[in-house]
């Protein structure tokens, strides 16, 4: 699975699911450009998107996207880092190719 880690996030992400073929949006040569692009360019060579940005799902139309997504509760590594076996589990529930897939975890108690 092609999982891409949006630019909100942590690159240390990237060696934390090192069993995962993880991209940064800097990898890429994506830094910048908008959602709406972000989208339409990762849905033909990305399974998964990760990131902490709640408010994409307002701000863009998802329905029909062949891209998974995955919104993370937070950018901080300490969160992030108590949360890997949950993220884990989360890219694990994935159907790549299957349209609609939006995930939002919760901040861990």
């Amino acid at each position: 699975m092609r999982i891409l880690l949006d630019e909100c996030l942590p690159a240390i992400l990237t060696e934390w699911l090192s069993r995962r073929e993880v991209k940064t949006i800097q990898e890429v040569r994506w830094a910048g450009i908008s959602n709406g692009e972000l989208l339409r360019r990762a849905e033909g060579q990305f399974h998964l998107l990760l990131t902490a940005d709640k408010r994409l799902r307002h701000q863009q139309n998802l329905k029909g996207l062949q891209l998974a997504v995955i919104v993370l509760p937070s950018n901080r590594l300490r969160v992030l880092r108590s949360m890997v076996a949950e993220i884990e589990a989360a890219i694990a529930a994935v159907e790549p190719g299957k349209p609609g897939q939006y995930f939002e975890l919760a901040l861990p108690k």
